[in-house]
């Protein structure tokens, strides 16, 4: 449900593979949706654009105003290796993704569950593999393992902010790197249906606020006042369970819940997701 195919698609062709999913936690939802649209440029080659959009609902504020669009991501992979049945080597690939800063995140008023975005350009690299294994019953296992890293640039900040700022705030954010690991598991129950299963581990670094809260004095002169403060590091565990059914082999349906165990400075969810996936 989660790791990406280390495999290319063939030159000419498409994939469409729109999400829908809730993360929810205790007294919040963020309902959203996330498409993997891709295109197969040349051999070995894939690129493509992955929209987001989201709302976000709060048990103890304004939930947001409207359906709002996230950061865009523009993606591009090109594979390394192509597993045969009689190696050991699997199939890898190189992915590169720059998330652009598309979506709101400062000078949010009195709406913060408006903010769908980071504001900074991230970059994000990755290594992933695939390995086929034929069971004893002749059914076959697939295993991915996908390796990953971000770094994102410094976001000017305006007013309230999905980085916990308020109003009279002005100053800067700089997101820390990340890392993300992903095991994930398939298995062909039947030609069309397929359990799977992946194994997450995360990591963010700290993330730095820096500016000053300009506010009116008595005097009439503004009052200002200098402002840092750090989120601090955070790493989670996640198990996402699923199960796939597919049409023809072009078109599938896919039914899983991913649950983040709340790890080191991380608040557990619980989110449901469905997808469907079209190749042409």
């Amino acid at each position: 449900m989660l790791a990406n195919s280390a495999e290319t698609l063939p030159p000419g062709h498409f994939l469409f593979e729109p999400y829908l999913y809730d993360i929810h936690s205790p007294g919040n939802d963020s309902f959203g949706s996330r498409t993997y649209i891709l295109y197969g440029l040349i051999n070995r080659l894939s690129i493509g654009v992955i929209p987001v959009f989201g709302y976000n609902r709060t048990g103890d504020g304004r939930s947001s105003s409207s359906i709002g669009f996230g950061d865009l991501t523009l993606q591009a992979q090109y594979r390394l290796t192509e597993f045969q049945p009689d190696s050991w080597m699997p199939t890898t690939a190189i992915m590169l993704q720059e998330t652009l800063p598309t979506g709101r995140y400062d000078q949010l008023g009195s709406r913060p569950s408006d903010g769908l975005g980071a504001g900074a350009y991230t970059t994000t690299l990755a290594l992933n593999s695939q390995m086929y294994f034929w069971m004893p019953n002749g059914r076959i296992l697939r295993e991915r393992f996908n390796l990953s890293g971000s770094f994102s640039r410094t976001a000017n900040v305006e007013g309230v902010s999905v980085y916990g700022t308020d109003t009279d705030f002005r100053g800067t954010a700089r997101p820390g790197t990340s890392f993300y690991a992903d095991l994930a598991f398939e298995y062909s129950l039947t030609q069309r249906w397929v359990l799977a299963l992946d194994l997450t581990y995360s990591y963010d670094s700290n993330t730095r606020v820096n500016g000053v809260n300009v506010s009116p004095s008595s005097n009439g002169l503004p009052y200002v006042q200098n402002v840092t403060f750090n989120s601090g590091a955070s790493e989670a565990y996640g198990v996402a369970p699923a199960i796939e059914y597919n049409w023809t082999p072009n078109i599938g349906v896919l039914l899983g819940t991913r649950i983040i165990f709340g790890g080191h400075n991380t608040v557990g969810t619980v989110t449901p997701a469905v997808a469907l996936n079209v190749v042409y």
